[in-house]
């Protein structure tokens, strides 16, 4: 292995490395974070920071679910969502859509349902370009701006990344 390639290895290992550690590092700050804005360890990612992950072109998927009370999981196309029991009131007929484009993106209606306890969505990037950075689910309007960034945990092995959401709209797959 020549120089350049073995400290080129080196530095990417050693960024990689610190963000995991900065992840796995406990907060303790109070308060809660700005929806703009999320710590992870010592560092304050912001919206600005963030990049959509670069994709093939997933096919367009949609799945209609009635999810109750004892909650349920929805799978459209590569991605999974978890509602928990106690999420929703009373019965909800859900629309999931898996979005084709240059970023793993879905869809979920009616716009604006707010869950009692948080859903937790796993969006695939299996599809998407090789990246050590760590990802993350960002919620975003429908020209893709993120508007929120999310606590997510990404599963290297798996490729997926997952957040608890909130309320529905359209999510997709950042670095």
């Amino acid at each position: 292995m020549t120089k350049w390639p073995r400290r080129f290895a080196a530095l990417a290992l050693g960024a990689v490395l610190a963000v995991m550690v900065a992840c796995s590092a406990a907060d303790d700050s109070a308060g809660p974070t700005p929806p703009s804005e999320l710590q992870v360890g010592g560092a304050l990612l912001s919206l600005g920071d963030l990049h959509l992950l670069a994709c093939s072109a997933q096919p367009y998927a949609v799945r209609t679910q009635t999810v109750g009370t004892a909650g349920g999981t929805i799978v459209v196309g590569t991605h999974r969502l978890v509602i928990p029991a106690g999420a929703l009131a009373k019965p909800v007929q859900i629309k999931a859509e898996q979005l084709t484009g240059k970023v793993n993106s879905v869809r979920f209606s009616p716009e604006g349902l707010k869950f009692a306890k948080p859903a937790t969505l796993s969006l695939s990037y299996s599809n998407c370009s090789p990246l050590l950075l760590l990802k993350r689910v960002v919620y975003t309007n429908e020209l893709l701006g993120i508007l929120e960034l999310l606590p997510s945990i990404d599963d290297l092995r798996s490729r997926t990344v997952s957040a608890p959401i909130r309320h529905f709209s359209r999510y997709a797959v950042a670095w």
